[in-house]
């Protein structure tokens, strides 16, 4: 609507536009409001959330939207309005409705500033699309499959264990580090490092590995590096031809990643017409923009690469290459590299991020973490192996408590899901929405609940697991989302944490550097810790 207004006027001489053009702009967001075709204007929220999107954008480029959010149903209720459009509902009993098998609501406009080289499962809103993608894609993470991983993730902790190791011998003697190993120190007989680096390596090559078909060398090389097609545009023309001679550089895939999510997360939240705008003119966003090129081209030169080495391996490119939709087709080029690229983005930050603020709340809680050393001592014993199994872990009730109750706590991914309500409209916890209303459920509230959780639902105290009512648990606990929309790497994400925090945790002991900082996060499209500082001491087993 109001691209159409400032066209209007393009015709009119200087004087007049400097008038016209501001006067349309506030008609173009109070008329709306007025007319209210939706009928949500009843419901609190931000005074400026009623007349424009650029109040949700804004709170999301300052990268703490599910903290501010979690502020406004606070102050505002269950129900409030944090976009002309769009509804947050911070009930549990809105998950069960919103996001429903069969309720008919798609995603929301949102997803497309997350698409790059085509429409992957993650930001695919046709129906139809969806279905045959997640027919193709699903079966590769069933629990039979995800074990057939399992190897792979066990390789790559021993190179994290051995890495640490080997930095705790030089920091026991007093020395340290170099910034290119993250800038250790060795003091009072531990190793203080940031170890959300680590985890990042950590994560990415296990993903690089199963996505791709090799690691990108992070742990090693403890360096944030990865091989880049340095112009997708002519990687994507290669297909089918040579593409051994693709001129590849390398890039600080971390740090792109977390450009990508906070602008796509800050895009997805303006109006359609203004997006190419805001890229173009506002250097933050442009920078963002790069950042989904870069991961494009990365993907493209990872696929290239593996394509052109045939191998036996089994990984989630090979699995990818095998599915076949209904009709018996198989995926092409272009949309299997999407998908490749959708494993890598969910696949890694995830892990990290959780593992991450897994270790913070145990090093932040040392009776927590005795209680579970105790645990994985007892269900261990003496095996020599750095990098315990799944098999070994799958039954630890004490281990999975504390990684539901980070989880619950961090909620790496944070924000309200948004979906359109389908024909017909929806009605949620007692209040109908019409066709076209924009919904969601904020997991980082939804967390937070007082009647779910208790009262003291800021705690860290994974004993809650044990003592609160298992059916409002389940119906309140959002980490992988509900529905057909749901994450389907759900059981590789599941395992990797188990196997993940069990080799970590029974061989080493934590504790915070600064045990009175608070845990810090910025958030993109998922909640990032920043600045994990702790200290490192080898148990004796």
């Amino acid at each position: 609507m109001l691209a159409s207004l400032v066209n209007a006027v393009t015709n009119v001489d200087g004087k007049t536009c400097l008038v016209a053009v501001p006067v349309l702009l506030v008609l173009a967001h109070v008329i709306p409001w007025l007319v209210d075709v939706h009928g949500i204007r009843s419901y609190p929220g931000p005074f400026w959330a009623r007349f424009t999107d650029l109040w949700l954008g804004w709170v999301a480029a300052q990268g703490h939207r599910s903290e501010v959010v979690h502020e406004m149903h606070n102050k505002y209720g269950p129900i409030v309005r944090i976009a002309p459009n769009h509804i947050s509902i911070s009930d549990p009993e809105a998950l069960q409705i919103v996001y429903a098998h069969g309720n008919g609501s798609l995603k929301s406009n949102f997803y497309d500033a997350f698409v790059s080289i085509h429409r992957g499962l993650f930001n695919t809103r046709d129906r139809a699309a969806h279905a045959r993608k997640r027919k193709i894609v699903s079966h590769i993470f069933s629990q039979k499959n995800v074990l057939e991983f399992e190897p792979h993730v066990r390789e790559y902790v021993k190179s994290l264990i051995a890495q640490w190791d080997r930095l705790y011998d030089l920091a026991v003697n007093g020395e340290s580090g170099t910034e290119g190993e993250g800038g250790w120190v060795g003091r009072e007989g531990r190793l203080w490092l940031d170890c959300l680096p680590w985890y990042n390596y950590l994560a990415f090559d296990i993903i690089g590995d199963l996505a791709f078909g090799s690691p990108f060398g992070m742990l090693q090389a403890a360096k944030d590096s990865a091989p880049v097609a340095k112009s997708a545009k002519d990687a994507i023309a290669a297909y089918g031809q040579d593409e051994a001679k693709v001129e590849v550089v390398h890039i600080p895939a971390v740090q792109i990643l977390n450009d990508r999510g906070e602008f796509s997360a800050s895009m997805g939240v303006l109006p359609p017409w203004l997006r190419p705008y805001v890229k173009r003119y506002i250097p933050w966003f442009s920078k963002g923009d790069q950042a989904v090129k870069n991961l494009a081209g990365l993907a493209i030169a990872a696929v290239s690469k593996r394509l052109n080495q045939p191998t036996y391996r089994v990984d989630l490119l090979s699995k990818l290459q095998e599915g076949k939709d209904d009709e018996g087709r198989p995926m092409g080029r272009e949309e299997l590299t999407a998908e490749a690229l959708t494993q890598l983005i969910a696949g890694s930050d995830t892990t990290s991020n959780t593992s991450c603020a897994i270790t913070y709340y145990l090093a932040a809680n040392p009776a927590v973490q005795e209680k579970l050393h105790v645990e994985l001592d007892a269900a261990l014993g003496n095996e020599d192996d750095p990098a315990s199994t799944f098999e070994q872990t799958k039954n630890l009730k004490y281990l999975q408590a504390v990684i539901d109750e980070s989880i619950r706590l961090h909620s790496t991914s944070g924000i309200g899901l948004p979906r359109i309500a389908p024909e017909g409209g929806l009605t949620v916890c007692g209040k109908y929405f019409p066709e076209g209303t924009i919904l969601s459920v904020p997991s980082y509230t939804i967390h937070r609940d007082v009647d779910v959780w208790g009262y003291d639902v800021e705690a860290f105290r994974p004993e809650r697991w044990f003592e609160r009512d298992a059916e409002m648990i389940q119906k309140a606990y959002n980490p992988f989302s509900f529905g057909p929309r749901a994450c389907v790497g759900r059981n590789l994400a599941s395992m990797e944490l188990l196997i993940i925090i069990s080799s970590i945790l029974r061989r080493y002991d934590f504790v915070l550097e600064d045990p009175t900082k608070p845990f810090a996060t910025k958030e993109g499209f998922l909640r990032k810790p920043v600045d994990c500082k702790i200290g490192i001491k080898r148990r004796n087993l």
